[in-house]
């Protein structure tokens, strides 16, 4: 299966993602392999034994929350890039509890 692109960078943006697969028993409903994978084992034991990537994700968005917030304490200059990553750590800690609470 051809590699999935999506044109979101100045030319595109090809993310490799675990093949995700739908089962009904042992009947599989369908699968969508979004790319190839260097090491397809390896990525399918981090899924399974590590976590998703969205946990992966919030794992490092608050490693850097907590660099951030040090580094703003020791006098760190104002930078966009540490701006806009503040404010979608605060919009996904909104959505967070939007759906504990729901």
């Amino acid at each position: 299966m051809p590699d999935f692109q999506l044109a979101l960078a100045p030319n595109s943006l090809t993310q490799t993602i675990n093949p995700w697969s739908w089962t009904m028993g042992n009947v599989s409903l369908f699968s969508i392999n979004l790319g190839k994978s260097s090491a397809p084992g390896v990525e399918q034991r981090v899924l399974d034994e590590v976590g998703s990537y969205g946990r992966q994700l919030g794992q490092m968005g608050d490693a850097m929350k907590a660099v951030i917030d040090w580094a703003e304490s020791q006098g760190m200059p104002p930078h966009k890039a540490v701006d806009t990553l503040k404010l979608q750590l605060e919009q996904i800690d909104v959505i967070k509890r939007q759906e504990k609470n729901a």
